[in-house]
């Protein structure tokens, strides 16, 4: 089945970037819309790959002009995520990963109510702050400053996961992605039975064990989770 929307959003530093891509090698079938950022590329990127990176200027150009699904401000810049990227995955006849902030999620969620949200977390504020920590070094950007507010940010970020349909704790990559790739096969309705055991595990209200510790570990008490 082709046309299936999935939400996925993570705090910064959760391995979502990762995790989506290790999904998308081993389900067929999956586009990922690009997203466009004000912010400067990190290491690495390339525009066009990790994100469309354009002007301030010319994002609220788009803004204005009704060009996006989805946008929000986050630490000061600008992310969204194109209308068009809709009509490319219809094109293609695919379902679309969207990789989006809470923000956007909840914006789309609105708009889109059968869309599959996925909220993926790290097992412990101490694994997030060595990601993030890691990763900063390696750009050469180390700043306690900004690792400190994107803890923060996390900690807010968790209280609203009880708006998503599934959580997925990232502590071992092979293990979620199995589990995302499990939900991506029951939204299509392709999954053994073994498969939609997973994916239950993985809905938010089931209360897994291992979603209850990455919360408490966090210090996040969620209403019905």
């Amino acid at each position: 089945m082709a046309g299936i929307l999935f939400i996925i959003s993570a705090p910064s530093g959760s391995g979502k970037s990762t995790l989506v891509s290790e999904v998308r090698r081993l389900v067929p079938g999956l586009d990922f819309s690009i997203s466009y950022t004000t912010r400067k590329p990190r290491g690495s990127e390339e525009d066009g790959r990790e994100y469309h990176f354009t002007t301030r200027e010319e994002f609220e150009r788009m803004i204005a002009a009704n060009e996006f699904l989805e946008w929000a401000e986050v630490f000061g810049n600008y992310y969204g995520t194109a209308l068009s990227a809709l009509d490319l995955a219809a094109e293609h006849g695919t379902d679309l990963l969207l990789d989006i902030d809470v923000q956007g999620a909840l914006q789309v969620m609105q708009t889109m109510p059968d869309a599959v949200s996925i909220f993926i977390l790290p097992p412990s504020p101490e694994v997030l702050e060595r990601r993030l920590r890691n990763r900063s070094q390696a750009e050469g950007l180390a700043n306690e400053a900004v690792i400190a507010t994107r803890l923060s940010e996390a900690r807010t970020e968790l209280q609203k996961i009880e708006d998503y349909r599934y959580a997925l704790v990232n502590d071992v990559l092979d293990e979620a992605a199995s589990e995302m790739r499990a939900i991506v096969l029951v939204a299509r309705g392709d999954a053994t039975p073994a498969e939609g055991d997973l994916a239950a595990q993985c809905v938010t209200g089931a209360r897994s064990p291992r979603l209850e510790s990455a919360l408490q570990s966090f210090g996040v008490t969620v209403a019905g989770v």
